[in-house]
């Protein structure tokens, strides 16, 4: 076989067999194959696409890279919950410790920072002390004693993935529905997961720009795991306007304990009880959905979630007060106020514009070796539907570095629209798939 035959004939809309791709991915994972001839054959997926039988064969290969992660020796059901990327979605941080806290096992494999979206590794790594590369005895032990560990794609779970992963950052390629399908799906698998919820994101500030889209990608990896003999279900979700209020690392952080003590913005309390719900449910801690949304609040309102996510954070070398003082977290140094020109009702707030101004200035990656600046961000002061004065604050940019405030405060104030009505209300939970 030779690479470029391959790239060929994927640029030419052929299925390439299983054998075909297990020697693209084996060849890349050990460095046979270049970063150029990869990214040439991922732009050829991202224009051909990919069969059902190729995603699938994708996804095996992907997982079999490295080792599976046996969690046999934890008791109880493991449920992890994986989000397709959306600006200020810091949901994994919510529903994951309100799922431990009703009792489900959760082994959280987060994904870094993907183009204008935020990655729960990045948002916890804005936290003093707080490791992310664990073991995988580590990670079992964890889960043995709290129900609940995040780590990052480790050398020894779906390595290919870890590498296409940044390859695909830095080449134009993420929003590919195969690649993502894989992607997600490989390292998901690749560890010992009885069930999985799907938060797929649809709107100006997903990869997924139309339902239709979010519906194929959410089919593709429910069928996936149903091939692979694992529960999965997928929530259709609402990202037109950021989740909550903060886009940037450690203002997500502080927004994530602030809903926890049930003080957070509506539109992220719910979204967060309802995947928990949904983990809550699928972990078979109780019978029915409806039970599992009323133990998901109480876990809420009890405080029982927000005392989890610091007995995690100090579990994993984190200073755990960071959830109650906020000036223990990386600090911006400058901010600049973003007003309206004039009077009327928000009726556009475009997530990705919103995310790339974030990005911009220091809280996402524009290649592969990019370090993100865990300070800075955007925090917004009204949302969808709110009436706004003329000069009342739209939303506030907080940075470290002069260097690129002038471009992103241009692209936050380009990121609203204010009309002289009140917008049609939007719902945040859109279909939900298997």
């Amino acid at each position: 076989m030779r690479t470029v035959d391959l790239i060929h004939r994927k640029r030419d809309r052929e299925e390439l067999s299983p054998e075909e791709i297990a020697y693209l991915v084996d060849g890349y994972t050990n460095g046979t194959i270049p970063d150029y001839q990869m990214a040439s054959f991922l732009m050829a997926v991202f224009f051909s696409g990919m069969t059902d039988r190729e995603v699938s064969s994708l996804t095996e290969r992907m997982m079999g890279s490295g080792e599976h992660v046996d969690l046999s020796s934890v008791p109880g059901i493991k449920v992890d919950k994986h989000s397709t990327g959306g600006v200020g979605d810091k949901t994994s941080l919510i529903a994951a410790p309100l799922a431990a806290a009703a009792g489900v096992v959760v082994p959280m494999i987060s994904g870094r920072a993907l183009g204008h979206t935020g990655g729960t590794l990045d948002k916890l790594e804005a936290i003093p002390g707080f490791r992310t590369d664990l073991s995988i005895d580590e990670f079992r032990a964890q889960l043995m004693t709290h129900k609940l560990a995040f780590i990052g794609q480790t050398p020894q779970v779906a390595p290919a993935d870890g590498k296409l992963y940044s390859l695909r950052d830095a080449t134009a390629t993420v929003e590919s529905i195969p690649l993502i399908s894989s992607s997600i799906m490989s390292k998901k698998l690749a560890v010992g997961l009885d069930a999985l919820v799907l938060d797929v994101k649809v709107g100006a500030g997903a990869f997924m720009k139309k339902q239709v889209d979010a519906r194929r990608l959410a089919q593709m990896m429910v069928g996936i795991g149903r091939r692979l003999d694992k529960r999965v279900q997928a929530l259709i979700t609402d990202m037109n306007q950021p989740l909550g209020y903060a886009v940037g690392n450690a203002l997500e952080v502080m927004e994530v304990s602030q809903t926890l003590q049930n003080a957070g913005p509506s539109d992220l309390t719910r979204l967060s009880l309802e995947l928990a719900a949904r983990m809550i449910h699928l972990g078979k801690i109780v019978g029915t959905l409806d039970e599992a949304r009323e133990l998901a609040q109480k876990k809420l309102l009890d405080g029982s979630g927000y005392r989890k996510l610091k007995e995690v954070i100090a579990a994993q070398g984190g200073n755990p007060q960071v959830l109650d003082r906020f000036d223990l977290l990386p600090n911006a140094t400058g901010a600049r106020e973003i007003t309206s020109p004039r009077a009327g009702y928000i009726s556009v707030i475009d997530a990705e514009l919103i995310g790339q101004a974030s990005g911009m200035i220091g809280a996402s990656r524009d290649t592969k070796e990019d370090t993100i600046d865990p300070a800075v961000g955007v925090i917004l002061e009204v949302k969808v539907g709110q009436k706004v004065d003329a000069g009342g604050v739209l939303c506030r940019l907080y940075y470290t570095s002069e260097e690129h405030v002038e471009e992103a405060a241009q692209l936050v104030e380009d990121a609203f629209r204010i009309s002289g009505t009140t917008p049609e209300e939007r719902a945040l939970i859109l279909e939900v798939v298997g």
